[in-house]
């Protein structure tokens, strides 16, 4: 039994620390001027930012299990065993083309060219066989970016299981549903712009 790996992008936990830090201090420093009324109007508008960046940048992942692959986007997420998938490819972000259809990593973006042109070869030398196409690779297959570290992982998963046979048969369940929206984000969300609006047309101005 292979060890579940999770995967999220670093640079999203320190952009969504940033933001939650920024928009603490403003809430404290309303406060500490006096203005504590101006600071319960806006603060469900500030707490709804903050929300956002954690839905963007820090709650999105990658897990590689036994079972599949799970990608946890922003709003949803997907389910697909390995049987169902068929390529792998990482132009853009982390992307899955499967019997259920073609699924994308929010939290797998790819690297930009600058980054490719930058990278050395030796730094691809211990890549899964099937990132190679004629002998080469794309800029989303680099290691040490979201985009590549995360398409390495379901590779050499994918490789294992296909040259031992179990990528064979089963390839699509009929009865599966592999999207699932996250309905206790979206009632998270929905209830904070309601918050936010609320605020703003019944608090009063300073």
């Amino acid at each position: 039994m292979a060890e579940t790996i999770i995967l999220r992008p670093g640079f999203g936990k320190v952009l969504t620390i940033a933001t939650a830090a920024v928009i603490a201090s403003c809430v404290v420093a309303l406060v500490a001027e006096g203005n504590a009324l101006t600071a319960v109007r806006f603060a469900p508008v500030l707490l709804t930012v903050a929300y956002l960046a954690w839905l963007g940048f820090w709650a999105p992942a990658v897990e590689v299990s036994d079972g599949g692959v799970t990608l946890i986007n922003v709003l949803s997420t997907v389910t697909l065993p390995w049987p169902s998938i068929q390529r792998i490819d990482t132009r853009y972000a982390l992307t899955l083309f499967t019997s259920y259809g073609r699924f994308v990593a929010w939290a797998a973006p790819a690297a930009g060219r600058h980054r490719f042109l930058g990278t050395a070869a030796a730094e691809a030398h211990h890549l899964p066989e099937s990132t190679m196409v004629a002998g080469t690779i794309g800029p989303g297959d680099l290691p040490t970016t979201d985009s590549g570290d995360a398409a390495a992982i379901v590779r050499r998963r994918w490789d294992a299981l296909r040259d031992a046979g179990h990528l064979d048969e089963g390839a699509r369940d009929p009865d599966l549903r592999p999207v699932h929206w996250s309905r206790g984000k979206l009632a998270m969300l929905v209830a904070l712009v309601l918050l936010s609006a609320g605020c703003l047309l019944f608090v009063p101005a300073r």
